[in-house]
């Protein structure tokens, strides 16, 4: 189940992906307790890390978590390499250069998925990132800038020549953004490339989603992104669905709920209480969301739920309402068993 990256063997083959303002370092040391292979920072501007600016080292620490990647984005060789220099003397196991991000201020900069649109320019700052690495350099990226320069083979190719170590692609090309659906098939064209792990990427919801994503693209592993949303733990429960089929465990409902209280904690601890709540709110309403999704709260009871966790401004309120949540899930749960052995 394993995938060896340079020097690195990963714990198995479902990886988190990196997300800004969502993998950050109470969420990754959720993921990877919880069993994720493999998990990555969110993308961290190359020279403002070199510059050692604070929110940017603090995005980068590593503590416990291991395997761990910092991903780096930018333009400019000179500061890709000085930021993998200083990301390598913050701990990290391997460096990812971040070619895939369809944002508009990122691809405005010409950054990220705009690397794409000039291969030479890529390449240029994969050497320069490997040359100052002595750790493992990734690269992930999409199929290409649109539908008319699908070039994720090609930049591949020549990324696994400069001495890239895996590689990662999202089924969709920049233009796409996140609409429509990944295409997984595509990424085979990639796999045929290079002899180096090749990571499929985009839609991942669950093991069915992973052994179709695993088939078509031909990948050696899978990363998951927005499937992560509001269960950070689900990267570790997918690889267990994955490796033991159906003797693996669904973590119960409430379980989901006590382990969303402990990354609650988490976040408090380390943002401070009035960051710490703000940020947190996001993860809460995706949390409401699965339950909604696994028929544990109808549309008026997502609703409900939703309003009041969103209002509560005291912590120890908003613990008090995820116990309370916790419980009435459990009997929902209850109830369903009952209708089913009915």
């Amino acid at each position: 189940m394993s995938i060896q990256i340079g020097h690195i063997k990963t714990r198995n083959k479902v990886f988190l992906a990196p997300m800004s303002g969502v993998t950050d370092l109470p969420f990754r040391q959720m993921a990877n307790v919880h069993g994720a292979g493999l998990v990555v920072s969110e993308m961290i501007a190359s020279k403002e890390l070199a510059r050692i600016r604070t929110d940017m080292v603090q995005k980068a620490r590593k503590d416990d978590v291991s395997p761990f990647v910092i991903q780096l984005a930018g333009r400019e060789a000179k500061w890709m390499a000085e930021g993998a220099r200083v990301a390598q003397g913050l701990g990290c196991d391997a460096i990812d250069i971040n070619m895939g991000c369809p944002a508009r201020q990122v691809t405005g900069s010409l950054s990220g998925s705009a690397l794409m649109r000039n291969l030479d320019h890529a390449v240029s700052l994969i050497e320069a990132t490997v040359e100052a690495s002595d750790v493992p350099v990734t690269v992930k990226m999409r199929l290409g800038w649109d539908d008319s320069t699908i070039n994720a083979p090609e930049l591949a190719l020549r990324a696994e020549n400069a001495g890239v170590a895996m590689i990662t692609v999202h089924g969709r090309t920049r233009c796409q953004f996140y609409k429509g659906k990944a295409d997984w098939a595509a990424i085979a064209a990639v796999k045929s490339q290079v002899s180096v792990p090749v990571i499929a990427n985009g839609d991942g919801q669950n093991v069915q989603d992973i052994r179709q994503m695993l088939e078509m693209s031909k990948a050696d592993g899978v990363m998951i992104g927005r499937g992560a949303y509001g269960r950070p733990w689900v990267i570790g429960e997918m690889a267990a669905q994955l490796e033991d089929g159906a003797n693996a465990e669904t973590v119960p409902v409430e379980r989901q709920i006590q382990l969303a209280i402990e990354h609650y904690e988490m976040m408090l601890s380390f943002y401070g209480v009035v960051v710490g709540m703000r940020n947190a709110r996001k993860h809460l309403g995706w949390l409401v969301q699965r339950l909604g999704e696994q028929k544990v709260l109808d549309e008026n009871g997502m609703a409900k739920w939703r309003g009041l966790v969103m209002r509560q401004d005291q912590p120890a309120g908003v613990v008090e309402l995820l116990e309370e949540l916790s419980k009435y899930a459990g009997q929902q749960a209850m109830c369903r068993k009952a209708e089913c052995a009915a």
